[in-house]
Formats: structure tokens, C-alpha cells, sequence
């Protein structure tokens, strides 16, 4: 590894200014320069940049860190295609090979949007595709947290260093991202707190690792509108859920589709949706039918739990039977070993 491009990237500088930098002068000019002076920067990155390349790496081995350096073993091709590609990633965990898909939108989600979200993250981890999102709370960590009940792979994106977990309550949704096989990643060096302008540089990676993105729910200055912007950029297709026209929450998602993003309206139509741009899912989901011992009321109750509907509420909404019944007809599948209870009246497949 590079030790120029080592130590450049434990500054932390703004990814644009590192980028520019490093064509003008090279990975080595650019830290003589750096480090002589001719580039101004704070105290704290002049000292960041003057720790020699092999303490860092001690430091890093001794964190669990991989650094993996673009054009190098490991770098996810599709964001190095990109022009605006990290020089250097941090990595925890292993990051996946595979189509990825980005699902993305607004903390302040409502509660719609955050269940749309936990679907779609069930859904695409359950075709077998890689989830890749922010991590951040609202839309980000209700698909995080569908990709892991599912027992899928994803990535979380971070625009913090990546032994800074924001928000903190995430940190077993990241540890259980990792644990599944996925990976949690940044391009700021560890230690670096959460400032608000790392984060749009940020959406960029996330992008760059997917082959399409979906918004759930965005507000038209978001951070998902900026992600979605990036994947124009990029050349990636963007697909948005539709929402009421009277929410902020959703006025990002319906003008993008107005300027021609796909529309996405329930879990089959983003499967159908993702597989003309990807290509075949790697693992479709089949669903016992009758001839698997369900009878009628057993297989829709199945087919809504596996499609996201997974709490009493939303299954008595969908299906107008009574509370008691569902839950004596939930009992039976439990006992048939086809769902498992995912906390207090809540269902996953099993």
C-alpha cells in the first residue's frame, strides 16, 4: 500500500480537495506539500499527515480496520467506474461481491415510509442482492434493519470515521451488518466525529456502490435527493416510491418521479423493477403453496408476513379479520416451524 495515500487519507481533508490535489501533484507531491506548508490546511491535519504510514497500519490492525485503496485488491469495481471515487475506503467487516441495490431517504420519515423501507430491505435481501445504505436513523435504518431480519448482506456508509458510530444507537445494527457477511465502510479516517459536511460527499460512495437506487421518503433538500442526484451523475437508475402530496416527507420522492424516475409500488413491482436493471435475482423467494399443507387463510397470512406486513396491525388492516384469530392462525405456522415472532407481535419467515 501506498504510504503517501495512507497518510493523506488520516487527514481528512474534503474529498474534493484531496482529489484535486492528488492529479495536480501526485500522492507523494501532494504530501511534501502538505507537510511542507504549501498546502493550507489546520494544525490537527499537518499532524494527522506527519504520523509515519506503519503506525497507522499498526493502528488499524489493531481496530479491525482494513484501509483498501482504490485501484487496489478488494475496491468495489463499480465505485471505482465513478469519477468522484474515494482514494482510500475504510472497511470493517468484508465488503460483498454482487448486484447492489441502495435503498435510501429521510430521517424524518413517517411511519409509512419506515415500513416500506423494513420491506424493501426483507424484500431485496431475500432475492439474493447486496443492500446498500446510510445507516443514518429513519428510512436508512429501517432498510438496514430488513436486510439483517431477513438474514441478506449489506453495507452501511458512514460519514463519521468508522469507529464513531452515528447515531449511537446503531451500533448493533452495524455489528449485526457485519456479522451477516456485509461490511460497514467510510472514506474519514477513524476517530473523525460526525460533522454535518462530511455527509453529502458521503452519498456519492453510496451511490457508487449500487446499480440502482430507490427513495422511500425525501424532502426536496435531503440528503436522499443528493444521493439521487449523484446516481444521475453516475448513470444509475433511480426509482422512488410515490407519496401524498401533502407531506414534505414525500414531495423529494414525487419530483423525481416527475422528471422520470421509476415509480415503485409494492415489493413486486420493485423485484420486477430491479431485475430489468440488474438482471435476474440471484435468489427468489418461493412461497409454500396449497399443496405444502397451507390452506387458503394460512397461505395469504403467509404472503403478507413475507412481503413486510409483519405486525398484528398491519395483518388485521390487510386481511379484516379479527386480532385473535390471526394470531391463533400465526400460532399454527409457528408450530409448523414457517414463522418465527420478531419481538412483541411482530413476524418474520422463518
Amino acid at each position: 500500500m501506498s504510504d503517501a495515500r495512507l497518510q493523506l487519507a488520516f487527514g481528512g481533508m474534503h474529498p474534493d480537495r484531496v482529489r484535486g490535489l492528488i492529479e495536480k501533484y501526485g500522492p507523494e507531491g501532494t504530501l511534501r506539500r502538505v507537510r511542507g506548508g504549501a498546502v493550507k490546511i489546520s494544525p490537527r491535519i499537518r499532524a494527522a499527515v506527519d504520523v509515519p504510514a506503519d503506525e497507522r497500519r499498526r493502528q488499524l490492525d489493531a481496530a479491525g480496520i482494513d484501509a483498501i485503496l482504490n485501484g487496489g485488491s478488494g475496491y468495489p469495481g463499480s465505485l471505482a467506474e465513478t469519477p468522484e471515487a474515494p482514494d482510500l475506503l475504510f472497511v470493517r467487516g468484508a465488503l460483498p461481491e454482487g448486484p447492489t441495490v441502495a435503498v435510501v431517504g429521510t430521517r424524518r420519515c413517517t411511519a409509512y415510509g419506515r415500513r416500506i423501507a423494513e420491506r424493501y430491505g426483507r424484500a431485496i435481501a431475500e432475492a439474493g442482492w447486496v443492500l446498500v445504505s446510510g445507516l443514518a436513523r429513519g428510512i436508512d435504518g429501517a432498510a438496514h434493519r430488513g436486510t439483517v431480519a431477513a438474514g441478506g448482506v449489506g453495507v452501511a456508509v458512514l460519514g463519521s470515521g468508522i469507529d464513531v458510530m452515528y447515531p449511537t444507537e446503531h451500533a448493533d445494527l452495524a455489528r449485526d451488518l457485519i456479522a451477516g457477511g456485509g461490511a460497514v465502510i467510510s472514506e474519514s479516517p477513524p476517530g473523525t466525529p460526525p460533522e454535518a459536511w462530511r455527509f453529502p460527499p458521503r452519498n456519492r460512495i453510496i451511490s457508487g456502490l449500487a446499480g440502482a437506487i430507490i427513495v422511500v421518503e425525501a424532502t426536496v433538500k435531503g440528503g436522499a435527493l443528493i444521493t439521487a442526484e449523484s446516481a444521475l451523475r453516475q448513470g444509475k437508475q433511480v426509482l422512488a416510491v410515490p407519496g401524498d402530496i401533502t407531506r414534505a416527507s414525500s414531495a423529494g420522492c414525487n419530483l423525481l418521479i416527475r422528471d422520470g424516475a421509476f415509480p415503485v409500488h409494492d415489493v413486486d413491482d420493485l423485484i420486477e423493477s430491479l431485475e430489468l436493471i440488474l438482471g435476474p435475482a440471484p435468489a427468489r423467494p418461493v412461497s409454500p403453496g396449497p399443496s405444502d399443507g397451507l390452506d387458503s387463510e394460512e397461505e395469504q397470512v403467509f404472503a403478507l408476513v413475507r412481503g413486510g406486513d409483519a405486525d398484528i396491525d398491519s395483518l388485521v388492516a390487510a386481511t379484516g379479520k379479527p386480532a385473535g384469530s390471526l394470531l391463533a392462525l400465526l400460532g399454527r405456522l409457528e408450530l409448523a416451524g414457517i414463522v418465527a415472532t420478531d419481538g412483541p407481535g411482530r413476524y418474520v419467515v422463518r
